[in-house]
């Protein structure tokens, strides 16, 4: 066997051998910046995370979509609360003498063939329109969760036995439920058409209610309350209805503006507010006999409709988009 010699230097480096390699390398390795690795990822201990509709927010106030839908619904809304302040003329007050006349100082929409002021008719007209929009929405939120959660939470035959119901009442048309249930009131208001039509329009709020709490009651705070002994009535109002309220309120704002159409449709047809309430669908149904002769006694109600139910659906998109969590993402 050869023997090794001593005064061969050995093959193997040692760490010291190799520290003129690492001063060497040095020079070609980036140096750590620490403060911006800090900077980026540290937090603020007195921030608190946003919720929900703190982040729905944030996101709305990016929207020229939210902007321009409340602009028009506050406007309405002005109009509807205080329309002697936009004019001091009395939309019942006629003067045969300017049946149909064209615009003059004082009365920029011209006259009806009655000799109304088409400028006062469609301010107050308004009030009429919004209300029974609001009556509706009111009471299709009461009636429309309160089934639609139950069934939902509760399951079992009793979520059987709601959504059978609601399935019979969602499948007729509410309009042509309108227009023949209108038919047996001989004195027709407001109260009226809110009712009739609010009978007919929850089943819809009841499906997006029972959905959203069917989702919600999945969540682990549903699981820890139950185990800290709260009763199912308190887990539901407390924890599970609260964050059901997104889809709730989307759809709530949208169908507020087909409500406001359905009261005018029924007014058109003669079977809703009585003549003697300003109304748009009263001023539009009385108008379609001069339109060719003055086709703007028509076109100021119509389009103070549109206008007003066209915000109300522009709200409910900017809400859905704004409260939907996948499209915020995008």
């Amino acid at each position: 066997m050869p023997k090794s010699n001593p005064n061969e230097k050995s093959a193997v480096s040692t760490p010291s051998d190799l520290s003129h390699l690492y001063d060497r390398g040095a020079r070609y390795v980036s140096k750590a910046e620490p403060d911006d690795v800090v900077v980026r990822d540290s937090k603020s201990p007195t921030s608190t995370p946003r919720g929900l509709w703190g982040e729905a927010w944030l996101d709305l106030r990016k929207r020229p979509l939210f902007w321009a839908s409340a602009v028009i619904i506050l406007l309405v809304v002005v109009v509807a609360a205080f329309p002697h302040l936009f004019t001091s003329l009395d939309p019942r007050a006629g003067d045969l003498a300017k049946s149909e006349a064209g615009p003059e100082p004082g009365h920029p929409f011209g006259f009806t063939k009655q000799g109304y002021d088409v400028y006062a008719r469609t301010i107050y007209g308004a009030r009429a329109s919004v209300l029974t929009g609001l009556g509706v929405t009111a009471f299709v939120l009461l009636v429309g969760v309160a089934i639609g959660a139950l069934a939902g939470y509760l399951g079992g035959w009793i979520d059987s036995l709601l959504s059978r119901i609601t399935d019979v009442f969602f499948a007729i048309p509410l309009i042509l439920a309108g227009i023949v249930l209108m038919q047996l009131f001989a004195d027709r208001n407001t109260f009226t058409v809110i009712i009739v039509l609010a009978a007919f329009a929850w089943p819809q709020m009841a499906r997006v209610a029972r959905a959203a709490v069917i989702e919600a009651k999945q969540n682990d705070y549903v699981m820890a309350s139950r185990s800290l002994g709260q009763s199912g009535m308190g887990i539901l109002l407390r924890h599970v209805l609260p964050n059901s309220l997104a889809p709730i309120i989307v759809i709530a704002t949208t169908s507020l503006g087909i409500y406001i159409v359905a009261e005018a449709t029924l007014s058109y047809l003669g079977i809703g507010l009585p003549p003697s309430e300003v109304s748009w669908g009263n001023d539009i149904s009385t108008a379609q006999s001069s339109l060719r002769q003055s086709p703007m006694i028509l076109f100021w109600p119509a389009s103070a409709l549109a206008l007003t139910v066209l915000g109300f659906i522009m709200m409910g998109d900017a809400l859905s988009d704004a409260l939907d969590p996948k499209e915020r993402k995008r």
